[in-house]
């Protein structure tokens, strides 16, 4: 049986029925039996400087064909879900930004945004057809007020794409590389995806395991 942990509330959900999940050698993490996100304790973050050095350490080039193959992943079928000539967000594109690049060549428009690298505050008074998130929500630090945030500024009509790894059961959890890069502090699950598309009155499609498309109603 699991140990109950007297934790904070989930950051994505506020639930406060919050269980012990897995324990290494490094951090802990914890469960909400409510949305399901496996999260770590805000003791156990990086601070800003030292999550930015691993960043920095990214070598994202738009002219990889290994990169370009990997992020078509969610072009390919977000692209065959838009109009021509349509506005997005590549949000938390990075040091190297291509997935912008790739939706570019597909004839939509894009605008960039990362706290880190292209800091640029103005994407959150726009309005966005579709909204990109690769390999970005398993770094948030406020889950609840970036979902909501990403969710304003989606038109209704619009879809927001997410790529990231999803958390299948404990065994797999402690053998997973993904709990290994110390900047990954939420993980989420096919409940929790469930969740956002409840919370935010989203249709989710599950495209794959790390990849995932929800269309604001």
């Amino acid at each position: 049986m699991k140990t109950k942990c007297h934790a904070p509330h989930c950051p994505l959900c506020s639930g406060d029925d919050i269980d012990r999940f897995y324990e290494d050698d490094n951090r802990i993490y914890l469960s909400c039996l409510n949305c399901r996100l496996v999260f770590v304790p805000k003791g156990y973050w990086l601070d800003a400087k030292d999550e930015k050095n691993i960043y920095d350490l990214h070598e994202n080039d738009p002219q990889d064909p290994r990169y370009r193959r990997f992020l078509s992943r969610l072009v390919s079928p977000l692209i065959d879900r838009l109009n021509p000539n349509q506005k997005g967000l590549d949000f938390g594109c990075g040091p190297g930004p291509t997935l912008s690049v790739l939706m570019e060549e597909q004839g939509q428009q894009l605008d960039l945004y990362d706290p880190f690298y292209y800091d640029d505050p103005s994407v959150f008074h726009k309005k966005y057809d579709f909204i990109c998130a690769t390999e970005v929500v398993e770094h948030l630090r406020d889950p609840k007020r970036e979902f909501a945030s990403l969710f304003k500024m989606l038109k209704r009509g619009g879809w927001l794409g997410i790529m990231t790894k999803r958390v299948m059961d404990k065994h797999a959890f402690g053998q997973w590389h993904y709990i290994r890069d110390m900047t990954h502090i939420c993980f989420y699950r096919q409940h929790t995806f469930e969740y956002l598309a409840r919370r935010f009155d989203a249709r989710l499609n599950v495209v794959a395991n790390d990849v995932i498309l929800l269309y604001k109603k």
